[in-house]
């Protein structure tokens, strides 16, 4: 075996059959996103309430991690608006603890806080709240509620009861119209 080379090769794609699950689908593209970006741990993005808090979530978010030469002691970029980059400012010890723990090491050594108008140039709106529910949105009837529990009782876990029985309400009123 010493005159020949092994060559590895990455296993062919697995072929699916059936359904695949969506996440599987897009994880490479949110990967090469967020990577762009800096961003080495996705869940920074898509759990940055639960993170953060919800009330630093909703005064700032993550925009780029910047990497030093040597690897470690990276820079998180917050953007938020002008009037709350000074209480943002004092909580920056709180908010890299916290992110930190995301990472499970030490990986951010710096904050940084970008300020914004919050309206003004399209790609510097910072808008951080989720927009209001409309006033056109009626609640379920007590039909749709308990067809909707019913759907969702062999469930165990009580998060994901309720994840379906929403869902199953919101299935079953979309009928209804």
């Amino acid at each position: 075996m010493a005159g020949k080379q092994q060559s590895r090769k990455s296993p062919p794609a697995r072929r699916m059959r059936g359904f695949e699950r969506t996440a599987g689908l897009i994880q490479p593209q949110l990967r090469n996103a967020g990577e762009k970006r800096g961003f080495a741990v996705a869940r920074l993005l898509t759990h940055w309430t639960d993170i953060v808090g919800e009330e630093t979530a909703r005064i700032a978010q993550p925009v780029k991690v910047s990497y030093g030469r040597e690897g470690f002691g990276a820079t998180l970029t917050l953007l938020t608006t002008g009037a709350h980059a000074p209480m943002l400012q004092a909580d920056l010890p709180k908010i890299r603890e916290r992110v930190n723990a995301c990472y499970g090491y030490s990986a951010i050594s710096r904050i940084r806080v970008t300020q914004t108008a919050p309206t003004g140039f399209a790609e510097g709106q910072a808008a951080f709240a989720p927009a209001p529910k409309t006033a056109g949105a009626a609640e379920p009837t007590p039909e749709v509620q308990r067809q909707a529990a019913a759907t969702a009782a062999g469930v165990e876990d009580d998060n994901l009861r309720q994840a379906l029985e929403a869902l199953a309400q919101n299935v079953l009123s979309r009928d209804r119209k």
